[in-house]
């Protein structure tokens, strides 16, 4: 039903045209006020139908009632408008008299391949148009016939053979269009039905990784937090074979325990739920703690990270916890990413409103035909099973989802064997004790209507 308003709606000009110009040209050759009649009640049923159309299309509730009663509407607006062109051509047929009746059967027949191809929505209603246009271009010759009693011979004769020639053609064009229409109907609702059922999936596979990952997350806190009380010494001294083990053991479950955060960060982003709590914040004193807490990891690649110098700070607005994130992500990724006795440096910019983070190394590089892949999820740039950089993938995908969410941008620039920079960029505000003290310097407001007055 909405298709058939759609088109409807679509082909309005169309009809306008084809069936003014008809008019038009009655009204020069033929009566004019005939014509005039006629034009007007082509305009009021087009509008009746416009209107039909616009009901349809709208958002309602559809129940039996309501679509029977735009079927009435639909096949009222069919018989009006279809009966209206027919007693048209008819009319201009008979003041033609007992000639050949070119145009008003030409037009009947624009009319039916128009329905033919374009009403092929509901059977009955195409089914009743084009009886409707049939019943009008038989009507012309036999009436010719009955009129002036032509013999067999007669030119008469052949206009309404021809006429039942193309009545064949206008049939057959009907039914093809209306099987490709149903062929095509069967296919898109097969689609729709693959869709959903895809889409119940991906329902179920999201929902059994978040209950996995919510499930794992306690057990594997608790774990992570027995294995740092017995690495700090607190349970006693350990065994020294034992140390090397529980050291990996350390480092392992807070791997696992990073991959769990990510997947869960991941599924609350894709399901639309990554909650913020924004508050201002001074960007080079969170880097700093995130930096603090990379060094010993970096250390022990071999890896050196450089602040930058200077007091000059960088406040936004942001989740301290999600851009901790980010940074984290970032800055894990060029220590990791890093050759031997390296160095990831780190870089503040402040321009036009806009706060940058910039983070390089001078590491493998990222090859040009994996650039797109980096903010995909799960995706690495060696993702072989003999890769020799641990990670899930997880990290720049949700960084970058983080970002957008802060209203950001998040990019970078690499070369292959020279090394990568990560930048993410942020809009600057202003600082706290700044603008309060600015605010409490301006002077008190004036009422200018209490001035006036006085």
């Amino acid at each position: 039903m909405r298709d058939y308003a759609r088109v409807g709606q679509r082909l309005f000009m169309q009809r306008v045209v084809i069936f003014g110009s008809g008019i038009a040209l009655a009204a020069y050759y033929y009566d004019t006020t005939t014509a005039l009649i006629f034009y007007a009640a082509i305009w009021l049923s087009e509008l009746f139908d416009l209107r039909v159309f616009f009901l349809i299309r709208r958002p309602q509730i559809w129940n039996d009632k309501a679509i029977k009663s735009h079927l009435r509407y639909i096949y009222l607006g069919t018989v009006v408008s279809a009966s209206v062109i027919s007693l048209f051509c008819i009319s201009v047929a008979l003041q033609q008299g007992q000639v050949s009746h070119f145009m008003p059967l030409f037009l009947l027949f624009s009319a039916s391949v128009f329905a033919a191809i374009n009403n092929n929505q509901f059977l009955p209603v195409l089914a009743l148009r084009l009886s409707i246009y049939m019943a009008a271009i038989l009507f012309i010759p036999i009436y010719d016939l009955i009129v002036s009693g032509a013999p067999l011979r007669s030119e008469l004769w052949l206009q309404f053979f021809t006429v039942l020639f193309v009545l064949s053609f206008v049939i057959e064009c009907a039914r093809s269009f209306l099987v490709g229409y149903v062929t095509n109907l069967r296919h898109v609702r097969q689609i729709e039905k693959e869709h959903e059922k895809s889409k119940a999936a991906y329902k179920a596979k999201t929902e059994f990784i978040s209950t996995i990952s919510h499930e794992l997350r306690t057990p594997l806190t608790s774990i992570k937090g027995s294995l740092q009380l017995l690495e700090s010494g607190v349970a006693g001294d350990l065994p020294e074979k034992a140390a090397p083990l529980l050291t990996i053991a350390n480092r392992n479950s807070a791997r696992l325990s990073e991959l769990i955060e990510g997947i869960l960060t991941f599924q609350e982003s894709e399901a639309g739920r990554l909650t913020y709590d924004f508050q201002d914040l001074e960007l080079k004193s969170l880097t700093t703690g995130v930096v603090d807490r990379m060094t010993s990891y970096a250390e022990g690649l071999g890896v050196q990270i450089e602040q930058p110098a200077g007091d000059q700070e960088y406040w936004v607005n942001a989740d301290p916890e999600r851009l901790e994130q980010v940074v984290t992500n970032i800055l894990s990724n060029a220590v990791k990413f890093s050759h031997k006795d390296g160095s990831v440096r780190l870089r503040f910019e402040q321009v036009d409103g806009i706060v940058r983070l910039s983070i390089s190394d001078d590491g493998i590089g990222i090859p040009a035909d994996k650039s797109e892949l980096i903010f995909e999820q799960f995706s690495q740039i060696d993702s072989s099973d003999e890769r020799s950089y641990e990670g899930s993938g997880l990290g720049m995908s949700v960084s970058s989802a983080i970002i957008a969410g802060h209203g950001g941008k998040i990019d970078f620039t690499s070369e292959e064997g020279v090394g990568t920079t990560f930048f993410f960029e942020l809009p600057a505000v202003a600082r706290p004790d700044l603008e309060a003290a600015d605010n409490s310097s301006k002077p008190p407001e004036t009422d200018l209507r209490v001035a006036s007055a006085s």
